[in-house]
């Protein structure tokens, strides 16, 4: 995953410089990069900055656009978010009986911090999906091998439970659930391959981490 993040940083400040030479060669009409000829059968040119001590090159938008990572989506990218957006209705579903039934009120502001955090992260994780064809059949239904997600018995415990009670149990299953979404997206670090679904896991992975560390201080 490290190679991976170095080769993007790499590449990424050569090709965002690319505009500019471009620019830069037409406005000057004179050296070595805007005198050269553009290559044959293109209707334009991009000059690409040479490596140290090599001189700049131009070459077609196309082949620009090769030097570029492969960030296409693979099966871990959609299996992670599939199975995010599942995870984090059921932390939805656990925080909307905090208001009637915690006896905290430390308790009832961290669900309603983890709701207004959640509910926009679905959101953008259905956003995604549909950017890219949809859901698809990666494991996502096997809602039984998601890390941290609650059983139906514990569910009917928590809604059972008031006052100190709830809150104990709450802050139990919320900090397990936090820890198994940290876990997912750490999986989907390593083996995902789109940009955005790694920023996605990033994001996960900082505010949950977070929220488990004010859970515990409770």
């Amino acid at each position: 995953m490290l190679n991976r993040h170095r080769r993007r940083a790499a590449l990424a400040v050569p090709l965002s410089a690319l505009a500019v030479l471009t620019l830069g060669a037409c406005e000057s009409g004179s050296g070595a990069a805007a005198s050269e000829p553009a290559p044959t059968g293109t209707a334009a040119a991009v000059v690409a900055p040479g490596k140290p001590g090599e001189p700049a090159r131009r070459i077609s938008p196309e082949e620009a656009a090769s030097l570029l990572p492969d960030e296409r989506p693979n099966g871990a990218d959609f299996r992670y978010v599939q199975m995010m957006v599942v995870h984090h209705r059921q932390a939805l579903t656990m925080t909307a009986l905090a208001p009637s039934r915690a006896g905290s009120p430390r308790v009832k502001k961290v669900a309603e911090r983890i709701a207004a955090a959640q509910q926009p992260e679905i959101g953008a994780m259905e956003g995604w999906l549909a950017t890219h064809g949809g859901p698809r059949d990666q494991g996502a239904h096997d809602h039984h091998a998601m890390p941290g997600m609650a059983t139906e018995a514990q569910l009917a415990e928590l809604r059972e439970a008031r006052g100190a009670a709830f809150d104990a149990l709450f802050l139990e299953l919320m900090v397990r659930h936090h820890e198994g979404a940290v876990t997912m997206a750490a999986e989907a670090l390593g083996q995902g391959n789109n940009i955005q679904v790694e920023e996605m896991a990033n994001d996960v992975i900082a505010q949950q981490t977070a929220e488990i560390n004010r859970m515990r201080s409770l």
